[in-house]
């Protein structure tokens, strides 16, 4: 099974974690919602998300295809300063899994030294800090196995290459027409 596991700390951008899960789940994705502030988290814009688990004693598993970390000012604050999202960090780089971040949350990514590199992007605000990436300021980028994303602007599109990279681009594809029904 493909296992994708979305960290959620409280303050982080509702589109940019809601959309991944709808749409990975819809292409036949296994997701899980990690909650690395508490089992119930507070997103910036006040909608509570139950967790599916709680991050405290959480060990990423051999099962893991993907760990995402969705944006927000706050949210992103949360996620850097967390030893478990460092550990989680260290071991899907080592092990060559997907990583992906949106918004601020690839500064976390370039925290830990998985930029270096790579052709990368992030909310306009946050790109300078991403001194060690070659940043395009372009909506989705994917370099290797690391994804980044823009904005919230770009949720959507984020989620459909996210779904591509797990599940294949046919179902990917068939997840977004789905949702885009023919006249």
């Amino acid at each position: 099974m493909k296992t994708v596991y979305i960290f959620l700390a409280d303050g982080f951008e509702e589109i940019e974690a809601i959309t991944p899960i709808d749409i990975l789940r819809r292409a036949g994705a296994t997701v899980i919602t990690v909650g690395v502030t508490g089992p119930m988290v507070t997103g910036a814009h006040g909608v509570v998300v139950q967790a599916d688990i709680d991050g405290k004693n959480f060990t990423l598993p051999q099962d893991a295809a993907m760990v995402v970390l969705p944006g927000g000012g706050v949210g992103t604050q949360n996620l850097a300063s967390s030893p478990l999202i460092e550990e989680v960090l260290k071991e899907a780089s080592a092990a060559n899994m997907y990583i992906a971040a949106i918004c601020a949350a690839p500064t976390v990514l370039h925290k830990y030294g998985l930029l270096q590199g790579k052709t990368a992007t992030a909310f306009p605000d946050m790109q300078a800090e991403l001194t060690t990436s070659k940043v395009t300021g372009g909506g989705v980028e994917v370099d290797g196995n690391i994804i980044t994303a823009r904005s919230a602007g770009v949720a959507l599109q984020f989620a459909a290459q996210l779904a591509a990279l797990v599940m294949g681009q046919q179902a990917a594809q068939q997840t977004i027409d789905s949702i885009y029904p023919e006249q």
